[in-house]
Protein backbone atom coordinates (compact mmCIF):
# COMPACT_ATOMS: atom_id res chain seq x y z
CA UNK A 1 0.00 0.00 0.00
CA UNK A 2 1.35 3.43 -0.96
CA UNK A 3 0.27 7.01 -0.46
CA UNK A 4 -1.37 7.12 -3.88
CA UNK A 5 -3.62 4.15 -3.20
CA UNK A 6 -4.59 5.60 0.17
CA UNK A 7 -5.46 8.94 -1.42
CA UNK A 8 -7.54 7.07 -3.99
CA UNK A 9 -9.77 5.64 -1.33
CA UNK A 10 -8.17 2.53 0.13
CA UNK A 11 -10.59 0.38 2.10
CA UNK A 12 -10.41 -0.09 5.89
CA UNK A 13 -12.59 -2.38 7.99
CA UNK A 14 -13.00 -0.96 11.51
CA UNK A 15 -14.97 -2.51 14.37
CA UNK A 16 -16.59 -0.60 17.21
CA UNK A 17 -17.27 2.54 15.18
CA UNK A 18 -20.42 3.73 16.95
CA UNK A 19 -18.48 5.54 19.71
CA UNK A 20 -15.19 5.97 21.54
CA UNK A 21 -11.88 4.90 20.04
CA UNK A 22 -13.44 3.05 17.11
CA UNK A 23 -15.44 6.12 16.07
CA UNK A 24 -12.35 8.33 16.37
CA UNK A 25 -10.33 5.93 14.19
CA UNK A 26 -13.05 5.79 11.53
CA UNK A 27 -13.36 9.59 11.47
CA UNK A 28 -9.60 10.01 11.21
CA UNK A 29 -9.36 7.57 8.30
CA UNK A 30 -12.28 9.18 6.49
CA UNK A 31 -10.56 12.56 6.85
CA UNK A 32 -7.43 11.05 5.28
CA UNK A 33 -9.35 9.73 2.27
CA UNK A 34 -10.02 6.13 3.25
CA UNK A 35 -13.23 4.27 2.54
CA UNK A 36 -14.40 2.72 5.81
CA UNK A 37 -16.66 -0.24 6.54
CA UNK A 38 -17.74 0.13 10.17
CA UNK A 39 -18.86 -2.96 12.07
CA UNK A 40 -20.83 -2.42 15.26
CA UNK A 41 -23.81 -3.81 17.12
CA UNK A 42 -25.14 -0.29 17.76
CA UNK A 43 -26.61 2.06 15.21
CA UNK A 44 -24.03 4.03 13.26
CA UNK A 45 -23.12 7.47 14.58
CA UNK A 46 -21.10 8.42 11.50
CA UNK A 47 -22.65 9.86 8.35
CA UNK A 48 -20.20 10.16 5.49
CA UNK A 49 -20.32 9.25 1.78
CA UNK A 50 -17.34 6.91 2.17
CA UNK A 51 -18.63 5.24 5.34
CA UNK A 52 -20.61 2.02 5.17
CA UNK A 53 -22.22 0.82 8.40
CA UNK A 54 -22.74 -2.89 9.04
CA UNK A 55 -24.71 -3.75 12.17
CA UNK A 56 -23.31 -7.00 13.52
CA UNK A 57 -23.09 -8.49 17.01
CA UNK A 58 -19.42 -9.47 17.06
CA UNK A 59 -20.07 -11.74 20.04
CA UNK A 60 -22.06 -13.90 17.61
CA UNK A 61 -19.56 -16.13 15.81
CA UNK A 62 -21.85 -17.03 12.91
CA UNK A 63 -22.75 -13.39 12.26
CA UNK A 64 -19.08 -12.38 12.42
CA UNK A 65 -18.05 -15.06 9.93
CA UNK A 66 -20.89 -14.02 7.63
CA UNK A 67 -19.86 -10.35 7.58
CA UNK A 68 -16.25 -11.33 6.89
CA UNK A 69 -17.33 -13.39 3.88
CA UNK A 70 -19.58 -10.58 2.69
CA UNK A 71 -16.81 -7.99 2.95
CA UNK A 72 -14.54 -10.07 0.77
CA UNK A 73 -17.26 -10.91 -1.74
CA UNK A 74 -18.51 -7.33 -2.07
CA UNK A 75 -15.14 -5.70 -2.66
CA UNK A 76 -12.95 -5.55 -5.73
CA UNK A 77 -10.23 -7.04 -3.56
CA UNK A 78 -9.40 -7.44 0.13
CA UNK A 79 -9.43 -4.37 2.36
CA UNK A 80 -6.10 -2.66 2.76
CA UNK A 81 -6.58 -2.33 6.51
CA UNK A 82 -8.38 -4.01 9.40
CA UNK A 83 -8.73 -2.37 12.81
CA UNK A 84 -10.38 -4.20 15.70
CA UNK A 85 -11.43 -1.56 18.21
CA UNK A 86 -14.69 -3.03 19.54
CA UNK A 87 -14.52 -3.77 23.24
CA UNK A 88 -16.30 -4.04 26.54
CA UNK A 89 -15.05 -3.96 30.14
CA UNK A 90 -16.46 -5.99 33.01
CA UNK A 91 -14.72 -5.84 36.38
CA UNK A 92 -14.76 -8.20 39.36
CA UNK A 93 -12.43 -9.42 42.08
CA UNK A 94 -11.60 -13.03 42.83
CA UNK A 95 -14.58 -14.73 44.40
CA UNK A 96 -16.95 -12.59 42.33
CA UNK A 97 -15.84 -13.47 38.81
CA UNK A 98 -18.74 -14.01 36.42
CA UNK A 99 -18.26 -16.61 33.68
CA UNK A 100 -20.79 -14.88 31.43
CA UNK A 101 -18.77 -11.65 31.60
CA UNK A 102 -15.57 -13.51 30.84
CA UNK A 103 -17.19 -15.27 27.89
CA UNK A 104 -18.52 -12.00 26.49
CA UNK A 105 -15.12 -10.32 26.64
CA UNK A 106 -13.40 -13.34 25.10
CA UNK A 107 -15.88 -13.52 22.25
CA UNK A 108 -15.74 -9.81 21.50
CA UNK A 109 -12.02 -9.16 21.96
CA UNK A 110 -10.41 -12.43 20.91
CA UNK A 111 -12.81 -14.65 18.99
CA UNK A 112 -14.19 -11.83 16.82
CA UNK A 113 -10.65 -10.71 15.99
CA UNK A 114 -9.73 -14.30 15.15
CA UNK A 115 -12.73 -14.89 12.90
CA UNK A 116 -12.26 -11.64 11.00
CA UNK A 117 -8.49 -12.03 10.73
CA UNK A 118 -8.85 -15.63 9.57
CA UNK A 119 -10.76 -14.36 6.56
CA UNK A 120 -9.12 -10.99 5.88
CA UNK A 121 -5.41 -11.58 6.55
CA UNK A 122 -4.90 -14.46 4.09
CA UNK A 123 -6.59 -12.35 1.40
CA UNK A 124 -4.28 -9.44 2.25
CA UNK A 125 -1.28 -11.75 2.11
CA UNK A 126 -2.30 -13.05 -1.30
CA UNK A 127 -2.60 -9.44 -2.48
CA UNK A 128 0.85 -8.69 -1.06
CA UNK A 129 -0.25 -5.77 1.13
CA UNK A 130 -2.23 -5.07 4.28
CA UNK A 131 -2.22 -3.33 7.64
CA UNK A 132 -3.83 -4.68 10.80
CA UNK A 133 -4.12 -2.93 14.16
CA UNK A 134 -5.81 -4.26 17.29
CA UNK A 135 -6.76 -1.94 20.11
CA UNK A 136 -5.35 -3.54 23.23
CA UNK A 137 -4.96 -2.15 26.72
CA UNK A 138 -2.33 -1.24 29.25
CA UNK A 139 -4.28 -3.54 31.57
CA UNK A 140 -3.03 -6.59 29.63
CA UNK A 141 -0.09 -6.81 32.03
CA UNK A 142 -2.52 -7.50 34.88
CA UNK A 143 -4.53 -5.35 37.27
CA UNK A 144 -6.55 -6.12 40.41
CA UNK A 145 -10.25 -6.53 39.67
CA UNK A 146 -9.77 -6.77 35.91
CA UNK A 147 -8.30 -10.22 35.46
CA UNK A 148 -10.76 -11.45 32.84
CA UNK A 149 -10.43 -8.27 30.77
CA UNK A 150 -6.64 -8.33 31.10
CA UNK A 151 -6.49 -11.95 29.96
CA UNK A 152 -8.42 -11.23 26.76
CA UNK A 153 -6.26 -8.24 25.89
CA UNK A 154 -3.09 -10.23 26.57
CA UNK A 155 -4.39 -12.97 24.29
CA UNK A 156 -5.05 -10.40 21.58
CA UNK A 157 -1.45 -9.20 21.77
CA UNK A 158 -0.17 -12.78 21.47
CA UNK A 159 -2.35 -13.42 18.45
CA UNK A 160 -1.12 -10.23 16.81
CA UNK A 161 2.53 -11.16 17.30
CA UNK A 162 1.93 -14.67 15.95
CA UNK A 163 0.07 -13.43 12.88
CA UNK A 164 2.73 -10.79 12.26
CA UNK A 165 5.32 -13.57 12.11
CA UNK A 166 3.15 -15.52 9.66
CA UNK A 167 2.58 -12.63 7.27
CA UNK A 168 5.69 -10.43 7.57
CA UNK A 169 7.21 -11.72 4.32
CA UNK A 170 3.94 -11.18 2.42
CA UNK A 171 3.48 -7.46 2.85
CA UNK A 172 1.16 -7.52 5.88
CA UNK A 173 1.85 -5.84 9.21
CA UNK A 174 0.03 -6.62 12.45
CA UNK A 175 0.36 -4.38 15.49
CA UNK A 176 -1.40 -3.56 18.75
CA UNK A 177 -2.05 -0.09 20.17
CA UNK A 178 -2.62 -0.21 23.92
CA UNK A 179 -4.05 2.92 25.55
CA UNK A 180 -4.15 3.73 29.23
CA UNK A 181 -7.44 5.06 30.63
CA UNK A 182 -9.17 6.81 27.74
CA UNK A 183 -12.07 9.25 27.72
CA UNK A 184 -14.73 7.01 26.17
CA UNK A 185 -18.28 5.99 27.08
CA UNK A 186 -16.81 2.79 28.55
CA UNK A 187 -15.73 4.80 31.58
CA UNK A 188 -19.38 5.58 32.36
CA UNK A 189 -20.59 2.01 31.92
CA UNK A 190 -22.55 0.98 35.07
CA UNK A 191 -21.04 -2.49 34.73
CA UNK A 192 -17.70 -1.11 35.90
CA UNK A 193 -19.07 0.67 38.94
CA UNK A 194 -16.60 0.60 41.82
CA UNK A 195 -13.59 0.33 39.50
CA UNK A 196 -12.48 3.88 38.79
CA UNK A 197 -9.93 4.45 36.01
CA UNK A 198 -6.36 5.24 36.99
CA UNK A 199 -5.42 8.71 35.79
CA UNK A 200 -2.13 8.60 33.85
CA UNK A 201 0.83 10.64 35.15
CA UNK A 202 0.17 13.36 32.57
CA UNK A 203 -2.79 14.25 34.79
CA UNK A 204 -5.61 13.59 32.35
CA UNK A 205 -7.27 10.82 30.42
CA UNK A 206 -6.01 9.79 27.00
CA UNK A 207 -8.19 11.22 24.24
CA UNK A 208 -9.63 8.91 21.54
CA UNK A 209 -8.19 11.17 18.82
CA UNK A 210 -4.70 10.57 20.21
CA UNK A 211 -5.16 6.82 19.83
CA UNK A 212 -6.64 7.29 16.37
CA UNK A 213 -3.61 9.30 15.26
CA UNK A 214 -1.24 6.45 16.09
CA UNK A 215 -3.51 3.88 14.45
CA UNK A 216 -3.68 5.98 11.28
CA UNK A 217 0.12 6.19 11.21
CA UNK A 218 0.45 2.42 11.54
CA UNK A 219 -1.94 1.97 8.61
CA UNK A 220 0.04 4.34 6.42
CA UNK A 221 3.05 3.88 4.14
CA UNK A 222 5.58 5.27 6.64
CA UNK A 223 4.92 2.38 9.05
CA UNK A 224 5.74 -0.44 6.63
CA UNK A 225 8.69 -1.61 8.76
CA UNK A 226 6.70 -1.79 12.02
CA UNK A 227 5.07 -5.13 12.78
CA UNK A 228 4.48 -7.42 15.74
CA UNK A 229 4.60 -4.53 18.20
CA UNK A 230 2.41 -3.59 21.16
CA UNK A 231 2.66 0.19 21.38
CA UNK A 232 1.42 1.99 24.48
CA UNK A 233 -0.41 5.32 24.46
CA UNK A 234 -0.08 5.62 28.18
CA UNK A 235 0.46 9.21 29.23
CA UNK A 236 3.46 8.08 31.25
CA UNK A 237 1.74 5.13 32.93
CA UNK A 238 4.49 2.77 31.81
CA UNK A 239 7.32 4.89 33.17
CA UNK A 240 9.25 3.33 36.07
CA UNK A 241 8.44 4.83 39.46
Amino acid sequence: MDAASQAGGAHAVVTGTSSGIGAAIAQRLLAEGWRVSGIDRAEASIRHPRFEARRVDLADAAATQAVARDLLAAAAGPPQAFVHAAGVLRTAALGELDSADGTLMWRLHVEAATLLANALLPAMARAGAGRVVFVGSRVSGGMPGRSQYAATKAALASLARSWAAETVRRGVSVNVVSPAATATPMLADPARAGSAPRLPPIGRLIQPDEVAALVAFLLGPDAAAITGQDIAVCGGASLPR
